[in-house]
């Protein structure tokens, strides 16, 4: 049975009034017809709108209002997933059904492999899919339709079908009380799988331009949300539609001594040791976030080390195998005559996510102190 006959089947066989399955897609041996998919908008809104342009928002309001203007500007868009529309565990859809209807915002049973298959169903004809895995952890289960399906639908046929238009969006990372099967962080699952774009925001703005974005491509992302963020980070963000494009990092603090990479929530532990290095070291270092894993920005990585000579990678995900560990072989490959040490990394240990312990656990900003001073000084 093929993944779009096993989405169907799933979607035909669901009772309506426990799931909230839109009744039309019930009914239908397939979805009805609809205008076909829009191009990317041309008319993106900058990155610094004017303070009359913005709305305070946090994260998770930032991420509702990414899929309000999605839902709203493309009648193909579908938003779904466990408690959907109930809101969603971290209310990221709140309102949503109220607003756009049963048939567009809908719960799903409780099955992971289920609502990635369904989603691979639906954008393999040409809808919109914005699916929720309600935590990064349990994207495991759904993980033979995301490699195997999802990402190969357009090799496997050979360019006649494809998943582009899919997102899958989950909450990843620590959390502060999550323990070992609510703070994971599998990026690097996903980014050894060709055929997947890879995407995590930093903040409020870029998470409402990246998720627009991403719902627009044309390959399926898988983008996870720093759920540690949520309410912590607040930002103006432009209340229309603009987006962020993928595949570019950005140099949030420029320097001259040493280079600091990382991407989502550790970003902002960069930025703090970078200015208590410069405050009690007198160490200029330069901030950069990767924001997309896969494709990232080779480029903007490699020219800020050739000028520094030193680099630290930072994220949380265990050390072992990590993201990190491609950016520095990159940097090793590309930038070796250049380079005044050896590329660090100040990553999550090779063990389960801890809950007494995870304040010991993640990388803190007095741990990536102690790497750049190590660095300098090697």
């Amino acid at each position: 049975m093929t993944t779009l006959h096993r989405a169907w089947s799933l979607c035909r066989r669901a009772p309506n009034l426990a799931t909230g399955m839109p009744l039309t897609l019930l009914r239908h041996p397939r979805p009805p017809d609809l205008p076909s998919r829009r191009p990317l908008h041309a008319e993106a809104a900058p990155m610094s709108p004017s303070s009359s342009d913005t709305e305070r928002m946090n994260l998770f309001m930032a991420v509702q209002s990414a899929m309000a203007v999605a839902l709203e500007t493309d009648p193909k868009v579908l938003v779904f997933g466990e408690d959907v529309a109930f809101g969603g565990v971290f209310r990221c859809t709140m309102g949503l059904r109220e607003r756009f209807g049963p048939h567009r915002v809908f719960n799903t049973p409780l099955s992971e492999q289920g609502i990635a298959g369904f989603a691979a169903g639906l954008a393999a004809m040409s809808y919109r899919p914005v699916a929720e895995i309600q935590f990064a952890d349990y994207m495991y289960p759904a993980f033979d339709q995301v490699v195997n399906e999802i990402a190969k639908y357009r090799y496997r046929s050979g360019g006649q079908f494809h998943c582009g238009g899919l997102v899958l969006r989950a909450p990843y990372g620590a959390v502060g009380h999550g323990g070992h099967y609510h703070s994971q962080s599998p990026e690097a699952y996903f980014v050894h799988t060709a055929g997947l774009k890879v995407v995590i925001p930093r903040d409020p703005v870029t998470a409402k331009g990246l998720l627009l974005q991403s719902i627009r491509e044309d390959d399926p992302v898988i983008f996870l949300e720093p759920k540690v963020l949520y309410r912590a980070a607040v930002a103006q963000v432009p209340r229309g539609d603009f987006t962020v494009p993928l595949g570019e990092a950005q140099v949030l603090r420029p320097g001259r001594d040493i280079t600091l990479v990382g991407y989502g929530a550790q970003v902002q532990v960069l930025l703090e040791a970078a200015q208590r290095a410069h405050q009690e070291d007198g160490i200029d270092c330069e901030v950069i976030d990767l924001m997309t894993l896969l494709p990232w920005d080779e480029r903007t990585v490699v020219e800020s080390v050739r000028r520094t000579g030193r680099c630290i990678v930072s994220h949380e995900a265990p050390v072992t195998g990590g993201f990190g560990a491609e950016v520095a072989a990159r940097i090793q490959q590309e930038c070796f005559l250049s380079l005044e040490c050896p590329v660090r990394r100040v990553c999550g240990y090779d063990m389960p996510f801890p809950l007494v312990h995870e304040k010991m656990y993640v990388p803190s900003a007095h741990k990536v102190i102690d790497e750049v001073r190590l660095a300098m000084n090697y």
